[in-house]
């Protein structure tokens, strides 16, 4: 019998106490399993036969089951719901943390809303046919993408188009194409496994404007940074009304509805504070939105990031917002430069921001919002803010990333004065 969902997705079953992790299985599930490799403290199980079903409905995408980029879309709205809200409290449960009485209930983003995407591409023999899509669960074989729930219209559209070019630009072995939406067209950068001929670079161009692209780049392992085909219009994105020039392979937001519950939630946590430092700035997600109101100063360890940040604020004339290139992993901020600030905004990768937060806790800030896609890196980093004197007042967990296992959270962290 399957008993809960872990934090990877699968069907948690017990054997002898032993956990095992069993991919697409749902709570409730009686299954026949096939007992495989060790992982952790248990073992991986395979699903032979499905005995009896439990709160389990029909997937929506007929990759369901070998694409790699769904856990849970054969989970009931129920068991969907109690699958996120368990990650959250086991994961602030590990580190003591409680969770607070304002917790506000899981969010939901709606499918077809992704709007950033990396496919992977195999070309091997002209008689074999070309494979575009995600990968499957842990493996390198790529699942022909015929259909998506996940992505924006405009993504998915692109991939029948992708694998019809794929040989002019890819002649042999695997590639990938990050694909994303900009308020311009698609941005679309190509990593090949080796220097495009004169003819490859020919067919891309065709293919940019044939595909209406903003943009087209491409890059090998050996060559480093993108070089462009096509700019046929420069990728920008809008923040609270400030156009951003769209850096290569920049990190976005998974959809835009979600950035703006985030932007919502963030604003709601910061409050009237005067002063904001906004670390892990981005492009300026959080920053220009901040900025309606505040004094913003935005550190980020991407000197690309910061530039384009810096020039659309010139651009639009936002003097109060500043910007600085700084690794704060391994150069975080020391509580003496944080004085001054009312209120601290970080949102870092999902590894967390541990060397950030031990300076923080040191600080007499009055208010902290950490943004988060990962409720365990979240946990150890707020177990650090309250050993410090912080307080974690309230939490918003937002279904950025549908059918997967992971969850985003806005937590507001406030100090007594």
């Amino acid at each position: 019998m399957i008993d809960s969902v872990g934090v990877r997705g699968d069907g948690v079953a017990y054997l002898d106490r032993e956990p095992i992790y069993v991919p697409f299985a749902a709570p409730g599930d009686r299954v026949r399993v096939r007992l495989g490799m060790r992982r952790g403290a248990g073992r991986l199980g395979e699903i032979v036969a499905l005995l009896d079903a439990g709160a389990r409905i029909a997937p929506v995408c007929p990759h369901f089951g070998r694409c790699g980029g769904c856990a849970l879309q054969h989970l009931d709205a129920a068991a969907y719901r109690r699958a996120k809200d368990s990650q959250i409290t086991a994961a602030l449960a590990q580190h003591g943390v409680p969770l607070p009485s304002s917790t506000a209930p899981l969010l939901l983003i709606g499918p077809h809303t992704r709007r950033r995407a990396r496919f992977s591409i195999r070309v091997r023999k002209s008689a074999t046919p070309v494979a575009i899509g995600f990968k499957a669960r842990a493996s390198h074989v790529i699942v022909d993408m015929q259909d998506c729930a996940v992505l924006a219209p405009p993504l998915f559209a692109l991939v029948a188009p992708l694998r019809r070019a794929a040989r002019s630009f890819a002649p042999a072995g695997e590639a990938a194409a990050t694909a994303t939406v900009s308020e311009s067209g698609i941005d679309l950068l190509l990593d090949l496994p080796a220097l495009p001929s004169l003819a490859a670079l020919e067919a891309l161009a065709a293919f940019a404007e044939a595909q209406d692209l903003a943009r087209l780049a491409w890059r090998t392992p050996a060559s480093g940074e993108p070089t462009p085909v096509a700019i046929r219009r420069t990728p920008r994105v809008i923040f609270s009304g400030v156009t951003v020039d769209l850096p290569f392979d920049a990190f976005l937001q998974a959809s835009i509805e979600a950035e703006r519950v985030l932007v919502e939630a963030v604003l709601a946590g910061v409050g009237a504070a005067a002063r904001v430092l906004d670390l892990y700035g981005g492009l300026g997600t959080f920053s220009f939105a901040l900025a309606q109101r505040s004094a913003v100063h935005a550190v980020d360890a991407s000197p690309s990031a910061v530039r384009v940040l810096a020039t659309a604020a010139a651009r639009a004339t936002l003097a109060r917002v500043t910007a600085e290139t700084r690794d704060l992993e391994n150069r975080p901020l020391l509580p003496d430069e944080l004085t001054g600030f009312d209120a601290v905004v970080f949102d870092p990768p999902r590894v967390g921001a541990a060397a950030q937060c031990a300076a923080l806790a040191r600080t007499r800030v009055p208010r902290i919002v950490a943004v988060s896609c990962n409720p365990a890196s979240f946990a150890r980093d707020a177990r650090t803010l309250i050993d410090g004197g912080y307080r974690l007042t309230g939490l918003k967990p937002i279904d950025q990333f549908i059918w997967s296992p992971h969850v985003e959270l806005v937590g507001r962290f406030e100090r007594d004065t």
